[in-house]
């Protein structure tokens, strides 16, 4: 419990990365822990949260995927966020980086050899694993959340931790106790091989 003592109860955490990188596990158990240890925790998922309020504009012809209303998808966030009732309130997923009203915005990083086999696992197509490892590789969840939270924006990687690991590393984050600027992680060298 030691570690949640400096939490604040109204705190907004964000939770973003390349796909893959475990922000939906890391979430839950994150929120799942919160709730355990007295908070009143909600973890919103910001791909069901799009799809909840019909932001979705159609579907990429050439890469197959939705395409969300980025701007509507802020509006209607931002919305969520100033009328949440819970103490703490964790928005989870690829595009939740691009939106704002975070207190802290966490970006998962992994290392591209482990993301390949994660990304393989889920039958991700040839093209779609490569264009994922590159984003990663040039950190690229990274510097669009900079580009809108700076200083706020932290990066964990979650290449050799567990879940409780990464989970804690995010409370301490979002308690004031540690940060892990943008550019302490570095998988170029990945892209150069």
């Amino acid at each position: 419990m030691s570690i949640l003592n400096d939490l604040s109860k109204d705190t907004v955490i964000f939770i973003s990365g390349t796909p893959c990188t475990g922000k939906t596990t890391v979430a839950s158990s994150l929120n799942d822990y919160l709730l355990d240890n007295g908070f009143d925790s909600r973890l919103i998922k910001i791909n069901d949260f799009a799809f909840e309020n019909d932001l979705v504009l159609g579907e990429d012809p050439d890469k197959f995927y939705k395409v969300i209303d980025i701007d509507r998808l802020d509006e209607c966030l931002n919305e969520e966020i100033k009328k949440n009732s819970a103490n703490v309130l964790i928005v989870e997923g690829h595009l939740s980086h691009l939106c704002e009203g975070a207190d802290k915005m966490i970006v998962l990083r992994l290392n591209p050899h482990i993301l390949k086999d994660r990304l393989e696992e889920r039958n991700y197509s040839q093209s779609k694993i490569q264009e994922n490892l590159e984003a990663e590789a040039l950190a690229v969840c990274s510097a669009e959340a900079y580009e809108i939270y700076g200083d706020k924006t932290n990066e964990i990687d979650a290449s050799d931790k567990s879940v409780e690991e990464v989970r804690d590393l995010i409370i301490a984050i979002a308690s004031g106790n540690l940060e892990c600027p943008v550019g302490s992680i570095d998988f170029m060298e990945w892209l150069l091989n």
